[in-house]
């Protein structure tokens, strides 16, 4: 079909001089360099070929104008040596990658020398100003050591859910499969055999060493996610048919607000276990929103956990792990509200059937993270705008 995109453009130039009249004019400025080449020439690019938008491509325009994701790339004018090339124009593609759910940066490519519509959403005025596989795998490595797609979600969920009071928040983790070879584990040192019985009068016996979740009980938030482990192995769990999976490469742990937004995640090896990223992920979504109850499966029970979240005002439905014991159940009130978590598991089936979670072709952890929080970023922008229209 043939959509208008001028009415669209009025608005946008109209707010643009509305927001050069109040912009500061520094290096941080409010308004970066694309949006103002892309609205100044898009009055003739509609009167030479007007654009021909599919429901695709609309919504490709308003999760690429509702994240605003050009405003996060630095730019290089100004300083020493030859600037980048089309840094910003290539990340409103990497977000239409994931809107599209087009599987490899070769497959972009040619949609974008191919599909005039989607080239001038992302920037790109003529088909030759669209770079080669090189300088996109370039930039891709520099938005990741930036890690440009967590900041922006990071911002998008402050910004539209920040002054909001969330009522769960719902954690679990997903599987995802690497094309790389898993590092192998390194042989544990024996440890120091303990004498069996109570200690002699006088005898002082070393203490036992502290678990994970005992550490992070007394380290920041940035200890906590530095000392993650990053690394691609193999990991193992039962399906919901109470069969056992394995999968090399990661685990990617998600908190979901109401609503299957999702708030925060943290990427750690496949062989991680759930409850080890359960509390800097706490932490991490206490830092962006507030909300009431946690909500997570008997992989997270523990008692430490469910400390930690009363300690951040919140109330704890953990599913109970009997561990050869007998499980205690949720009050009549705790297991209406615990059919909440369910939203989680929608956000995975969303990042991995829809939104690139399947198509992980990088490798190493910085970029597989990367490659997946634009996914994420993708989600919450579309469950974010369906929730104010």
């Amino acid at each position: 079909m043939r959509y208008s995109y001028v009415r669209l453009g009025k608005i946008r130039i109209s707010k643009l001089f509305e927001l050069v009249a109040t912009m500061n004019h520094t290096l941080s400025s409010q308004l970066s360099q694309f949006m103002t080449h892309f609205q100044v020439d898009l009055w003739n690019w509609q009167q030479d070929d007007p654009l021909e938008l599919t429901p695709k491509l609309i919504d490709v325009i308003k999760v690429l104008e509702f994240v605003d994701i050009e405003r996060f790339v630095p730019s290089s004018q100004g300083l020493v040596g030859r600037p980048a090339e089309y840094r910003s124009q290539i990340a409103r593609a990497f977000v239409a990658k994931a809107v599209l759910n087009i599987p490899t940066t070769e497959a972009l490519i040619d949609r974008l020398q191919s599909d005039i519509s989607l080239r001038r959403i992302c920037g790109f005025q003529r088909r030759y100003e669209v770079p080669g596989s090189w300088t996109f795998s370039r930039a891709f490595a520099e938005f990741a050591e930036w890690d440009l797609p967590g900041m922006v979600h990071s911002s998008l969920i402050e910004r539209e859910l920040g002054d909001q009071i969330i009522g769960h928040l719902r954690y679990d983790s997903t599987a995802i499969e690497a094309r790389e070879q898993p590092v192998s584990k390194p042989k544990p040192e024996p440890k120091e055999k303990r004498p069996r019985g109570r200690p002699r009068k006088g005898e002082e016996r070393p203490p036992e060493p502290e678990t994970v979740l005992e550490k992070q009980t007394h380290q920041t938030l940035e200890q906590m996610i530095a000392e993650i482990p990053k690394a691609c192995d193999v990991g193992c769990k039962k399906n919901s048919q109470g069969y056992k999976e394995t999968w090399v490469g990661y685990k990617l742990h998600i908190s979901t607000a109401d609503g299957d937004v999702p708030v925060a995640a943290l990427l750690s090896s496949a062989s991680t276990h759930d409850s080890q990223v359960a509390l800097p992920l706490m932490k991490l979504c206490d830092q962006r929103v507030t909300s009431l109850y946690d909500l997570a499966d008997s992989a997270y029970c523990s008692g430490i956990l469910r400390e930690e979240s009363r300690e951040l005002d919140h109330v704890p439905l953990i599913d109970h792990n009997p561990r050869r014991g007998e499980k205690i159940e949720f009050l009549p009130h705790e297991a209406e509200r615990y059919k909440e978590r369910s939203g989680v598991e929608r956000s995975n089936s969303a990042l991995k059937d829809h939104r690139g979670g399947r198509h992980v072709r990088v490798q190493g952890a910085m970029k597989v993270y990367a490659h997946l929080m634009y996914g994420i970023l993708v989600i919450a922008a579309e469950q974010l705008l369906r929730l104010l229209s």
